[in-house]
């Protein structure tokens, strides 16, 4: 059996720790005067980052360091990095697993799964959130579209953790719909859609099953495991 699992608000709290960051943010930009950012993210602007495929491979903070750039052409180096260090130390300090995380890891590994992390960003940010987290030793494998090159608008991540573990039960786990269930429908895979977090509203069209929680997840998995041991 090969489960693969995406990270952000599948396993932790991403959007969240983000939203605190961007809200802890604000106080500066206008204590900066800095209104034009300010009005940038009051409108949620960044949303037209979503399907852009910078959005899917930098950093949080290399993100809204590019926005600040994009709002501000002559914005200093050292105000930069005031900002992105800013970012950083209020993201990592409001970062939390969902409490159903480890029940969910354990689960599979006790049904001798393997599991293969598949996740946006760059390699530095990702890796540093599983050490944080400290979840990384429950993976096979590691699949960061910072190091493929590729974002999980693509197939090619998908199609490369199935070449790295070959098996006919595939299963993919994550939050987003047209990220992660289309990836997995793609690779051939039975798709479970965890709705909670900033993707929670959207429409499902390529999941097989909608849960609301991981410990959901993880019974879905069961169950389809079971019926075919006894096929």
């Amino acid at each position: 059996m090969l489960v693969l699992v995406d990270l952000d608000d599948t396993l932790c709290n991403t959007w969240e720790a983000g939203r605190y960051s961007v809200l802890r943010l604000i106080p500066y930009l206008i204590r900066r005067r800095k209104f034009r950012a300010f009005f940038y993210i009051l409108t949620a602007r960044y949303r037209e980052l979503e399907q852009s495929r910078e959005f899917h491979t930098l950093d949080f903070d290399k993100l809204v360091e590019r926005v600040m750039s994009k709002v501000y052409a002559k914005i200093s180096p050292d105000e930069l990095d005031e900002i992105t260090e800013l970012v950083d130390r209020v993201f990592f300090s409001n970062l939390k697993l969902y409490p159903d995380a480890v029940p969910f890891l354990r689960g599979l590994k006790a049904m001798g799964a393997r599991l293969v992390l598949i996740t946006d960003s760059s390699t530095k940010w990702q890796r540093k959130k599983l050490e944080y987290l400290g979840i990384k030793d429950y993976f096979d494998a590691l699949i960061i579209s910072g190091e493929t090159g590729h974002s999980k608008l693509e197939p090619h991540n998908f199609r490369l953790a199935r070449r790295l573990f070959p098996d006919d039960e595939v299963y993919m786990v994550g939050d987003r719909d047209d990220t992660d269930m289309r990836g997995g429908k793609d690779s051939g895979a039975t798709t479970i859609l965890v709705q909670r977090g900033y993707f929670s509203g959207r429409l499902a069209k390529h999941a097989d099953y909608v849960v609301k929680d991981l410990i959901e997840a993880l019974e879905v998995i069961k169950r389809e495991h079971e019926k075919r041991a006894e096929a």
